[in-house]
């Protein structure tokens, strides 16, 4: 047996799998995000700990002879967090999230530094590690000074598993401080932010052995002697393991909280000005590139709040199937924009509402508007040289069949709905547990899902859905605190 935990922003889900990666059993566990200031998102990695040990009792309570056949651990994680540690291993201060802005300043003048963008492969946004440390360095030097050691979040729990300090390497890419083509640390980007190598994990990739449960943990969790621990990976590459994109032209579109279309890379293909995102996978040579955009599902959520709504209600209210695109706009950067703006300042907007504008319409705009901001992820991913000729469909949105309809119109390649099941980044984690202690090739062990109904684009509504995305990418410039003199 493995198990896969998928360290989410907002909760831990575990799942037990057999050795074919078939599902045997599942448990999750929520905790909070605290939001000390505005901009700012933390969370204390002691709650973490808490729903690894919650959700490994469920698994223990309800399926006891499968724990007792445990073999190996993979752990999936929130990327670019900041969990600091002193020499004895004690965190230091509570972890500043992936979608915390307060480093927005230094992000930006560690960006412009030189050489930055040509090692990392990417932009440094505000939300990646390097400028979190470096805000503390400003504003906190006693936490600073006493840094022994920077962890992300996943690797805090493997480290609370294994006692070894590591890091995989789809996780260490979006640090900023890692040479992602040459798939190690790189010194210039440590000394620019002023780190030193010594306080870095040591690097690993993700399918491979991290290390062992330690016999007094094993002991606390009720596991067997001797359970390997993977070297796991960064939320979208274990995502992607888990949907089987690993080659040259597969790939996926989240719509969840965010919204991703990731491609699977054989070569490093950086191309920052994009603001595509640049990462090495959670496998041995072998990248992938995605266009994020900061609120997917979290949009038609926030309209959902407004109307005293369900989510899935209003989408369902569209019909079956859809028509030409809707006058109203919806532009959805209520938190910034990542690809391709990086913007963390611009915000949303409602264009072209009128008298007769009813929640339908303000739907419909919310889901196009999502659909074509990753339209404009799609066209960043292509200057890059990624080809998409298919996707597969993962996240809450991808249960709506109307969205997928607006979306494969709008990206105008076929969206793969799976069947349902596990395919997440839980499987994904799990998958490279399989290989850390199998010693199995990835390619043989994390294959695609079978797709239970392929939404093709709508061909007589290509047109009018190209038209509308050109208006809509017409209206960001006019939005952007970046062209206020």
């Amino acid at each position: 047996m493995f198990l896969g935990l998928d360290l989410g922003t907002s909760g831990l889900r575990a799942l037990l799998v057999n050795e074919a990666g078939l599902p045997v059993g599942a448990a999750e566990a929520n905790y909070d995000v605290s939001h000390p200031k505005s901009g700012w998102s933390e969370q204390d990695p002691a709650d973490w700990i808490e729903a690894v040990k919650s959700t490994l009792f469920t698994l223990g309570k309800n399926h006891r002879r499968e724990m007792d056949a445990l073999r190996g651990i993979g752990i999936s994680g929130h990327m670019h967090g900041a969990v600091l540690l002193d020499a004895a291993g004690k965190v230091l201060r509570p972890c500043i999230l992936w979608n915390d802005t307060r480093s927005h300043i230094e992000a930006a003048t560690f960006d412009a530094a030189a050489q930055v963008r040509e090692l990392s492969g990417n932009i440094v946004f505000p939300g990646f590690t390097a400028p979190k440390l470096m805000w503390v360095k400003r504003h906190e030097p006693d936490v600073f000074n006493n840094v022994a050691t920077v962890l992300l979040p996943k690797d805090y729990v493997n480290f609370w598993l294994t006692g070894r300090r590591c890091s995989d390497m789809s996780d260490a890419a979006g640090t900023s401080w890692l040479d992602v083509g040459a798939r190690e640390w790189s010194d210039t980007l440590l000394q620019g932010a002023g780190m030193r190598r010594d306080q870095m994990p040591d690097l690993i990739e993700g399918s491979a052995v991290a290390g062992q449960v330690t016999r007094s943990r094993g002991a606390e969790l009720n596991l067997p002697k001797t359970v390997l621990v993977a070297g796991g990976g960064a939320d979208n590459a274990a995502a992607a393991c888990g949907v089987g994109a690993l080659r040259e032209g597969q790939g996926f579109v989240s719509l969840g909280t965010s919204g991703v279309l990731l491609a699977a890379r054989d070569n490093f293909a950086p191309m920052p000005a994009s603001a595509v995102h640049t990462f090495c996978h959670a496998v041995p040579d072998t990248w992938y590139q995605m266009g994020v955009i900061l609120a997917a599902t979290d949009s038609l959520n926030w309209l959902a709040r407004l109307l005293d709504a369900g989510a899935a209600d209003l989408s369902k209210a569209l019909g079956p199937t859809i028509s030409r695109p809707g006058t109203v706009q919806f532009l959805p950067y209520l938190s910034g924009e990542r690809t391709p703006h990086n913007d963390a300042q611009v915000r949303g907007a409602f264009i072209n509402l009128d008298i007769n504008t009813d929640r339908q319409d303000m739907t419909r705009a919310v889901i196009e508007g999502v659909s074509f901001a990753l339209r404009d992820s799609l066209e960043a991913l292509k200057l890059t040289g990624a080809k998409l000729d298919r996707v597969t469909a993962v996240g809450g949105g991808a249960q709506s069949e109307y969205w997928l309809e607006v979306l494969a119109t709008v990206l105008n390649i076929p969206v793969g709905l799976p069947e349902k099941g596990e395919f997440g980044a839980a499987l994904g984690a799990a998958r490279l547990a399989i290989c850390a202690v199998t010693g199995d090739d990835p390619r043989s062990v994390m294959t695609p899902p079978h797709i239970k109904k392929t939404i093709m684009p709508r061909v007589d509504l290509v047109t009018a859905y190209d038209a509308a995305w050109q208006e809509f990418k017409g209206i960001y410039p006019r939005l952007s605190r970046k062209n206020i003199v």
